[in-house]
């Protein structure tokens, strides 16, 4: 059993969430390598049960929500007091282990990055993944109008049952004349994209002037180049979204994402999705569900 040091607390953890860098540990191929033996897991909530010295005896018996490289894949879990927050009322702990990196990175794409006004025609690829669903729920929030993109019409008709966007369209294909035929022939103002690849370069040929596309990830592993007449031409921006670094680069703002996205939960205005609660014990399931591409939103793993 671990013990909570000076500053930190022990927390018994109520649920832990599965993420692609978890996996990427497993094989040695993120850019954090710890040394093994080491315990996988980004993402937790639970109930603070034991204090370390210099913790302040109202955090004993809070639900909470935590968070860093690693150890939430475990039945308890010891973290630095001032590292965690209290978990928002309006979730359970499976939603809250699942909401904070897939909706902070929403947030940062879709606010501080893109600079969404409301009415504006926003396309999120990936739509089914975590961070891609947390962005067509928040998109919907802030008042866009959203077209959700994939490759599979089943998870594209979970996406449509789960958060009603505006249109949801599949890019196997292409999804370039959809995307136009929805805009008017305008284009998407705003374009989400964690595939890269050939999702990018069709993207150029249908975002709007003045649009933002917005990289955040290279699902499909191949990173795309562009010809920088393309933004000339038709004025738009090529964005980059690093939400965790843009919060230790302006430690302020992502003090205020990180409040920002608790009080949309608190409030029950944004609802991120499970799609399935696993045993601990079942760790491998839950991540050959995400490297299959089985799931819509993500996976939880219940010590």
């Amino acid at each position: 059993m671990p013990e909570p040091g000076q500053g930190e607390v022990l927390v018994k953890v109520q649920a832990a969430a599965v993420n692609f860098p978890d996996i990427l540990m497993t094989k040695g191929e993120y850019q954090f390598k710890p040394p093994p033996p080491f315990t996988l897991g980004m993402e937790y909530s639970g109930e603070v049960v034991a204090l370390g010295d210099g913790v302040a005896p109202e955090w004993l018996g809070q639900a909470v929500v935590g968070g860093g490289k690693g150890g939430a894949f475990a039945d308890y879990a010891v973290a630095e007091a001032k590292s965690l927050r209290r978990k928002p009322q309006g979730l359970s702990f499976a939603q809250a282990s699942a909401f904070t990196a897939a909706y902070l990175t929403a947030y940062v794409t879709l606010v501080r990055r893109g600079d969404l006004a409301s009415g504006e025609w926003v396309l999120v690829h990936g739509a089914s993944g975590g961070v891609g669903l947390a962005t067509v729920d928040l998109a919907i929030r802030l008042g866009a109008k959203v077209i959700a993109a994939g490759g599979s019409d089943a998870k594209l008709e979970r996406i449509d049952a789960l958060y009603h966007p505006t249109a949801c369209v599949n890019s196997q294909g292409g999804f370039r004349d959809a995307v136009k035929r929805l805009t008017d022939g305008r284009g998407a103002d705003l374009i989400v994209d964690p595939v890269g690849g050939d999702v990018f370069d069709e993207s150029v040929r249908c975002i709007a002037f003045g649009g933002r596309l917005l990289v955040v990830g290279f699902a499909s592993g191949r990173i795309p180049d562009i010809s920088v007449n393309m933004p000339l031409i038709k004025g738009f921006s090529v964005v980059g979204v690093r939400a965790g670094e843009y919060g230790r680069q302006f430690p302020e703002r992502g003090r205020e994402n990180l409040a920002q996205i608790d009080a949309l939960a608190a409030r029950g205005e944004i609802s991120p999705h499970v799609d399935a609660q696993l045993p601990l014990s079942e760790w491998r399931e839950g991540f050959r569900r995400l490297m299959d591409r089985q799931v819509v939103g993500k996976v939880v793993l219940i010590p």
